[in-house]
């Protein structure tokens, strides 16, 4: 139980992490490739940067949310297990 109150959390932290990880290769990956291309592609490769800017930006925010969620429901959920553990035997 202990274990399962541990990792929960932890695994959504390393979901967050890859995911924030993941957006910023691609961008950085298109903007890596402004230096070989010519001057007609430069707008485009511009835009589609900006475009996944605000897309990831978007993604971070909703996953922001979800995280900030599930974090107090297992806040919740220990803070419950540890209230009726502590209930006396005599009580049930």
């Amino acid at each position: 139980e202990t274990i399962r109150n541990i990792v929960r959390p932890g695994s959504l932290a390393i979901r967050l992490m890859a995911n924030i990880i993941a957006g910023h290769l691609i961008i950085s990956l298109l903007g890596n490739n402004i230096l070989s291309t010519t001057t007609q592609i430069i707008p485009i490769i511009f835009s589609a940067q900006l475009i996944l800017m605000l897309f990831e930006t978007a993604v971070s925010v909703i996953q922001a949310y979800v995280f900030s969620i599930l974090r107090t429901l297992y806040t919740r959920e220990v803070a419950y297990e540890s209230k009726q553990s502590s209930i006396p035997l005599s009580r049930l």
